[in-house]
């Protein structure tokens, strides 16, 4: 950060800025769209949201498979039709906050698939958010709202078997960066880095429980995260709380990965790892 430059007083009398009131203060009375918000996380972005007060719109291509959270209202749509998705926010009566959370894919090594097919993971988790990001920025504008951005910790190291969705996820955090500069101080555009979530899917990802409570174990807070936490995080970013922060990207990891090194090394084995408290 340069630090040259003279900060303006706080008491400045005349300031372009918009102050925390011209914002609605927490997210209730607000409108809000999670894309993807039927299953795992995005259902947990949705139910947060809904808690806080705001009407959520949870939209995906499927619909939930239990009765959504009071407050939510479920939309079928199909992220990566652009057409389909203009049509949906130009049906919206207003909108003050866009989580872009669809995304994800399945394990599959590079050489074992086409690129046309890891085209399709990188259409789902960069294309997408920017079709629905553009298609709502009117929106966004008139409410001075705020985009959250669902990346991942796959955006910021290696990605075996996933790595067209690593590559989606790192592109992800860098459109936020550049569309929080362009399209301030109207709209504020943050990234969640998610790390990982036990949701319905987490077998798929880890195995059953003996490997969920193993992989957990990596996790410098002792756990896995659950969808509520990634929708606790989510609210914060849209919220008055949040009013300076934009560009930015939040790690929501518990403390990221442990160091495969750490265990594979001899030195000091008695005394590394262990907390102070």
């Amino acid at each position: 950060m340069d630090n040259s430059h003279p900060a303006h007083p706080a008491h400045a009398p005349h300031s372009s800025h918009p102050s925390h009131s011209s914002r609605s203060s927490p997210p209730s009375g607000r409108t809000v769209v999670v894309t993807g918000g039927t299953r795992g996380v995005g259902a947990g972005i949705a139910r947060a949201f809904a808690a806080a007060g705001a009407r959520v719109v949870a939209c995906a291509r499927r619909p939930p498979p239990e009765e959504p959270a009071a407050g939510v209202e479920f939309v079928p749509l199909d992220l990566r039709d652009p057409p389909a998705v203009r049509a949906f926010f130009d049906a919206l009566p207003r909108l003050d906050v866009l989580v872009n959370n669809a995304g994800g894919a399945p394990y599959r090594l590079l050489a074992d698939a086409d690129a046309e097919r890891h085209a399709r993971v990188v259409e789902l988790n960069l294309l997408a958010p920017l079709t629905a990001s553009l298609a709502a920025y009117e929106h966004l504008r008139r409410a001075r709202g705020a985009v959250v951005m669902v990346g991942s910790v796959s955006g910021s190291r290696p990605s075996p078997g996933t790595a067209a969705y690593g590559a989606a996820k790192a592109g992800l955090e860098h459109l936020a960066r550049s569309m929080a500069v362009e399209w301030a101080p109207h709209v504020r555009v943050n990234t969640l880095v998610v790390g990982m979530v036990r949701t319905e899917l987490s077998h798929l990802h880890y195995g059953g429980e003996e490997g969920v409570e193993a992989v957990a174990r990596t996790v410098p807070l002792g756990r896995l995260a659950v969808p509520d936490d990634i929708g606790a995080a989510a609210v914060f970013l849209a919220s008055d709380a949040a009013a300076y922060i934009s560009g930015a990207s939040l790690l929501v990891h518990g403390g990221g990965e442990r160091p495969a090194f750490l265990d594979a090394a001899t030195a000091d084995r008695d005394s590394r790892g262990k907390g102070t408290g």
